[in-house]
């Protein structure tokens, strides 16, 4: 009999039954689920206002304390989120970054200030004024790094903020030690290639020439605005020395000659204008004032936007000189010792150099694997911090605002009190309130 024949035979003989699939109940279909899309770890959900509620970190100078040669500064450092202070060096900072670099190499970690001013003959004015140029500008780093979405949970920082033990430095080293460089931890580190558009290298290169115009543009507002601010001051100043002059003059008691015709009136005037200088004086702190705010709300501003901008400059110069060019080297590398060991097939040489050569080619081969995974994870994070560059540019209207208020608080308040002014200067204007003049 042929298969077919037997088939039909069987069936005949033997009843099959098939099972009946269970299909349940309507009401479980509620219980399924359609599985999650992949996760797109490349795109950063942030906004401005999440990222300057993650904290807020005042730096604040202590009382120096004198060394043999060098006066010793101290800041008090307190952060929002942990709700703590505690006292750090400027040395505190800077091993602060200098780990903070070795673990995230591939990510934006603002500059510090010079520990030191420049070589010279200083003034104690400019001493005072360089020691709160470098506080200012490390509360800006700080705040820059508590705030960052991969840094801000980070143990270093936490460690920073918190810790109030005796020594800070060690503690940070080893800190460091136990968890190690970024590429090591991110779960994403080794498969960053898949996550990574095809075209990523020209979106590189058209964000970077974008940010590095940006960058210019950002500096140029920043040097106007220190140059309002600066003027603010030295209008202060100068309404200071004017309302003294003022004053100098009234207090003058020296008689005019009797053949002048003004000797009339000239008493009374002088009277006036002894008590000037008390008007002037509120002015110049008006002046004042409007120049710290102006200085306060908005070169300070823009000098954070500005160090941000700065680091991400060095991260585009760090990839480019650093990952790709030990790439490059590792490659070359790796050419001559493969040209070494075509040599030794024709050449014969001892079995022990051989297997030696073959053994260092193995640990270049892993070493150029790793470097590749590294190098296209320094552009999968070079992305990340491109997209927090265009998340902070928001913060223009933050600047636009605080200059508009400072200058309507300013000039209403320098508004009010000539308005007060201007009344007690009858006398001087033969009674035309000094809204008229002869000349």
């Amino acid at each position: 009999f042929c298969y077919f024949c037997c088939y039909h035979i069987c069936l005949n003989k033997c009843t099959f039954k098939l099972p009946k699939p269970q299909l349940g109940e309507p009401s479980d279909l509620s219980t399924l689920r359609m599985q999650p899309a992949q996760e797109d770890v490349l795109t950063l959900s942030e906004t401005l206002d999440r990222l300057l509620a993650r904290d807020t970190v005042q730096v604040e100078l202590i009382p120096e304390k004198k060394g043999l040669f060098l006066k010793h500064v101290e800041y008090q450092v307190t952060s929002q989120h942990y709700k703590i202070s505690v006292y750090r060096r400027y040395s505190d900072f800077d091993v602060f970054h200098e780990v903070l670099l070795q673990r995230y190499a591939y990510r934006m970690v603002p500059a510090l200030p010079p520990k030191r001013m420049l070589k010279g003959v200083l003034t104690s004015v400019s001493e005072r004024e360089f020691i709160e140029g470098r506080r200012r500008a490390l509360a800006r780093f700080i705040n820059l790094v508590a705030r960052h979405p991969f840094f801000s949970q980070d143990e270093l920082v936490k460690t920073f903020l918190t810790f109030s033990g005796s020594d800070v430095q060690t503690k940070l080293r080893d800190t460091y030690k136990k968890t190690g460089d970024e590429f090591m931890t991110n779960r994403t580190a080794t498969l960053a290639k898949e996550y990574l558009p095809t075209d990523i290298q020209a979106q590189f290169s058209s964000s970077r020439e974008l940010i590095r115009n940006i960058h210019n543009s950002f500096h140029k507002l920043r040097d106007r605005a220190e140059k309002m601010a600066e003027r603010s001051k030295e209008n202060a100043t100068d309404l200071l020395m004017f309302g003294r002059e003022l004053s100098s003059l009234g207090s003058d008691a020296s008689s005019i000659p009797s053949f002048a015709s003004s000797q009339s009136t000239w008493g009374a005037m002088r009277q006036s204008l002894k008590s000037l200088s008390v008007e002037f004086a509120v002015l110049s702190d008006k002046a004042a004032q409007q120049g710290r705010r102006e200085e306060d709300d908005v070169v300070e501003k823009l000098n954070v936007f500005l160090d941000l901008l700065q680091s991400y400059r060095d991260l585009c110069e760090r990839h480019e000189k650093g990952v790709l060019h030990e790439h490059q080297r590792a490659l070359h590398k790796y050419g001559v010792m493969k040209r070494q060991m075509m040599s030794a097939t024709v050449q014969p040489k001892e079995q022990a150099s051989v297997e030696q050569l073959e053994s260092r080619i193995v640990q270049q081969e892993n070493a150029i694997q790793t470097m590749e995974l590294r190098n296209y994870f320094s552009l999968f994070c070079l992305h990340q911090e491109t997209q927090l560059i265009f998340t902070y540019l928001p913060i223009t209207s933050h600047i636009l605002g605080a200059f508009v208020n400072s200058q309507v608080q300013g000039h209403r308040e320098m508004g009010e009190v000539w308005n007060e002014l201007q009344p007690k200067l009858g006398c001087l204007f033969s009674g035309n309130n000094g809204m008229k003049s002869a000349f």
